[in-house]
């Protein structure tokens, strides 16, 4: 199968030699076309000379057609170089329009007709009128070796050549061209094979802003992507596999020691290993749930629901933990509100991670408010606090699975899927949620929905 360089080189070749034929072409028949005028026109003047040359020697046109049949055989008197008749027939006419001399024979004596005389050439000398001369279209015949002949003959060659040039030159500048369009191509080839082949991260080199250079740097941001993609999943691996040791690790530990007799079974023992064994189902729970999210199958329950309300129930639900912690759990809500469009499961799911996390770093006497509020376009929920907040360079990764701003949450049981599940709740229901953030000042995370979204019923 041919190559796209060479397919584009013969199509630039093709383009080049049919240009060239059509312009070498057209310039041989305007060179052929102007050259023969250009003869023509040249007889017709020696022609028109030797009539008012004869007519100023003589005074009038008596004997002209004993001259005139005399011309073939000898050159013309009085020095003017003999013509072709055969090549240059005329009639010539007196002032008068009755034919004195005819080269194709007839008419002699006729009077000339009005078509005749509207293309008639009119002689005059001396700013007289003196006669009339028609001359039909003229039918050239080169003859073989004459200066006419051997001039077109070095046009038409030049015209040869000059295509044969134009030809040569399309298929240079047609091969640099293809060569260079397809350059890239080649790379973007190579790169993709590197990919398939786990060599991710592959970049090429951006040469141009046209569409090539688009596709390029497509491509780089696409491996890019993909070499991230790779790299979390990686991570993503080595969390899942470290998150499942520990309580395994746990687990297998307790059941040896019983198995062989070391310690003795008993209540504090057995509460360990149900943490632990509660610890790998809420695990295996998370990360099916959000495979469900991401996979779009995650079943929703839509409903209509008030803010305000939401964040009510929650607040009833943590008051308790609230109250132990000394932490103020507070609900700040702007009525009217327009009512969302929402799974009230997964949105108790969301703001029940949310208030578990804001708990969990308030120190006591501190605030946790949760605010629901709106304006022209959305309905915005929010979580805040004022504890200990989360790092600069912690934010970008905070929606992360298993990223744990704090290393010490995974000696806790946090598994590190509570703000990605939340992340992935919030989008599948058509929200959006962000996080604000600074160390000493808090953290509080706003969720939005669409207005038009809250209010379909």
């Amino acid at each position: 199968m041919r190559s796209i360089t060479t397919k584009l080189i013969l199509a630039f070749l093709l383009v080049g030699i049919s240009g060239s034929l059509m312009v070498s072409l057209i310039i041989w028949q305007r060179t052929r076309s102007a050259f023969d005028q250009f003869m023509i026109n040249r007889e017709q003047e020696r022609l028109l000379s030797l009539l008012l040359l004869f007519y100023q020697r003589r005074g009038s046109w008596q004997g002209i057609d004993t001259a005139l049949q005399q011309l073939e055989p000898s050159p013309f008197p009085f020095g003017i170089p003999a013509l072709d008749l055969e090549r240059q027939p005329f009639t010539l006419a007196d002032v008068r329009g009755v034919v004195l001399y005819s080269s194709e024979g007839g008419q002699i004596g006729q009077q000339l007709s009005r078509a005749e005389l509207r293309r008639a050439i009119a002689l005059e000398l001396n700013g007289e009128r003196v006669g009339w001369v028609v001359i039909p279209p003229l039918k050239r015949a080169l003859q073989p070796g004459s200066v006419e002949e051997r001039f077109l003959r070095t046009v038409r060659s030049a015209t040869v050549f000059s295509a044969v040039g134009a030809s040569i030159l399309a298929l240079l500048l047609g091969s640099l061209l293809a060569f260079g369009l397809t350059r890239t191509l080649h790379e973007l080839k190579n790169a993709a094979l590197d990919i398939a082949q786990g060599r991710y991260g592959r970049q090429v080199q951006v040469r141009s802003r046209d569409e090539l250079g688009e596709l390029a740097q497509a491509f780089n941001q696409m491996s890019r992507q993909l070499e991230s993609a790779i790299q979390a999943r990686r991570q993503m691996t080595a969390d899942i596999a470290h998150d499942l040791r520990s309580p395994l690790t746990v687990i297998q530990g307790y059941t040896e020691a019983l198995s062989d007799g070391k310690i003795e079974g008993g209540e504090e023992v057995y509460q360990i290993l149900h943490q632990e064994t509660q610890h790998l189902s809420r695990l295996v729970d998370d990360l099916r749930l959000l495979s469900l999210a991401d996979a779009g199958e995650l079943p929703l329950a839509l409903q209509t629901l008030d803010p305000k309300a939401m964040l009510e129930r929650a607040q009833a639900r943590f008051q308790i933990q609230a109250d132990q912690k000394q932490v103020q759990l507070l609900v700040e809500a702007r009525e009217p509100l327009a009512p969302l469009r929402a799974d009230s499961e997964r949105m108790a799911q969301v703001l029940d991670n949310l208030i578990q996390n804001a708990l969990r770093y308030t120190s006591p006497g501190g605030t946790i408010r949760l605010r629901a509020a709106q304006d022209a376009h959305q309905v915005i929920l929010q979580v805040s606090d004022n504890g200990a907040g989360i790092a600069a360079e912690d934010l970008p990764r905070i929606f992360d699975r298993f990223y744990r701003a704090d290393p010490s949450r995974s000696q806790n049981g946090e598994s590190g899927l509570g703000l990605a599940i939340v992340k992935s709740l919030i989008e599948i229901q058509g929200g959006n949620i962000t996080v604000q953030s600074a160390p000493g000042e808090g953290t509080t995370f706003t969720i939005t929905f669409p207005k038009e979204q809250s209010k379909q019923e």
